[in-house]
């Protein structure tokens, strides 16, 4: 039987996982198997993502909830070492959680505004995957690191120059870690999303100006969902992408293909 998709056993934490993006990949990582600690700066929010989570996989000793700012380096050791403390081990580390802006010119764009988005966006998943492959490497069975990105990190964003930066230094991060930490067994990818309905993007995809330049230009002629980024989740956390490093994988529908 061929099974590199089980996750049963495995620990694995989602950053951002209360929401958006990152609910999806914990949905879809809880029903491979594995055991989930999510991560969230809001506390009712994550809180009321945990339940979910819970009744959703009809096992609640399966699921952990932390609070934790990514930007914040004490926070985010004293989150990753709850996590391993609740889980076990983690296997498998998500660096989800992210900001965006509503857009700044850069002649209008602050300093404390550009700072804003690299501290929780480079800093965080910096801060993550620092903690996380110092987990890995002390266990010595190896792992994988995966960050999300952004097509911004690929075109260019007009008026979230700030924001393209930051998805940009991710993108260059993980190719580095990927060399870095093959010695170790630990494998570092990032996933690319393109137009995807959350929290993060409502205002833009609710706007029918807006969707009635970009939905043409989407060859999938949808806005992508969070359950898009189930199966890349559970494949990048299994053995299945046991020889996979250093990739990004963009989940577009097509867009920056068209």
């Amino acid at each position: 039987m061929y099974t590199p998709f089980d996750l049963s056993g495995r620990g694995v934490v989602v950053t951002g996982g209360n929401g958006g993006i990152g609910l999806g990949m914990a949905r879809a990582l809880l029903a491979a198997g594995a055991r989930v600690a999510i991560w969230g700066s809001n506390a009712d929010k994550t809180a009321r993502a945990l339940a979910t989570l819970a009744e959703g996989c009809g096992d609640a000793s399966r699921v952990h909830a932390f609070v934790c700012d990514v930007s914040d380096e004490a926070q985010v050791d004293t989150a990753f070492a709850a996590s391993v403390a609740a889980l076990g081990s983690v296997q498998a580390c998500f660096a989800n959680a992210g900001v965006s802006s509503k857009g700044v010119p850069l002649l209008d764009m602050t300093l404390e505004e550009f700072r804003r988005i690299q501290r929780v966006n480079v800093d965080g998943v910096f801060l993550t995957f620092r903690a996380a492959a110092r987990h890995m490497a002390e266990r010595g069975h190896g792992g994988s690191l995966v960050a999300t990105a952004s097509t911004a990190a690929l075109e260019g964003a007009a008026r979230n120059s700030h924001y393209g930066a930051s998805k940009g230094a991710v993108t260059s991060m993980v190719r580095a870690l990927a060399v870095e930490l093959a010695r170790h067994r630990i494998r570092v990818n990032s996933i690319l999303p393109g137009w995807i309905v959350t929290d993060m993007t409502e205002r833009s995809v609710s706007n029918e100006k807006f969707t009635a330049a970009v939905m043409p230009r989407i060859p999938a002629r949808r806005w992508g969902e969070i359950d898009d980024f189930g199966g890349i989740a559970v494949y990048l956390a299994s053995d299945a992408s046991g020889y996979t490093t250093g990739e990004q994988f963009v989940i577009d529908g097509g867009y920056t293909k068209f």
